[in-house]
């Protein structure tokens, strides 16, 4: 699974990246988790807000925090 966090480096992109990681540690899965930082990469992505998270490649949530139970709620989804 590859979960990619898209942000500036504001404190709700970190905050953000923190969930997912904390959220891979209480389901105990195998994850590649990538900050994306570079703004061109960002709007390749087709996401207008951030934070935005990224499961597999979709777009799955942007313009939030998601917390720990969202995050796993999306990620049970895949």
């Amino acid at each position: 699974m590859e979960i990619k966090v898209l942000g500036t480096g504001c404190a709700n992109c970190k905050r953000l990246l923190g969930n997912v990681n904390e959220c891979i540690d209480r389901l105990k899965i195998q994850a590649n988790v990538i900050y994306v930082t570079d703004l061109i990469e960002i709007s390749k992505t087709g996401i207008l807000r951030t934070p935005g998270l990224m499961i597999n490649g979709k777009i799955v949530s942007y313009g939030k925090v998601n917390t720990i139970e969202e995050i796993t709620e999306l990620i049970s989804r895949i």
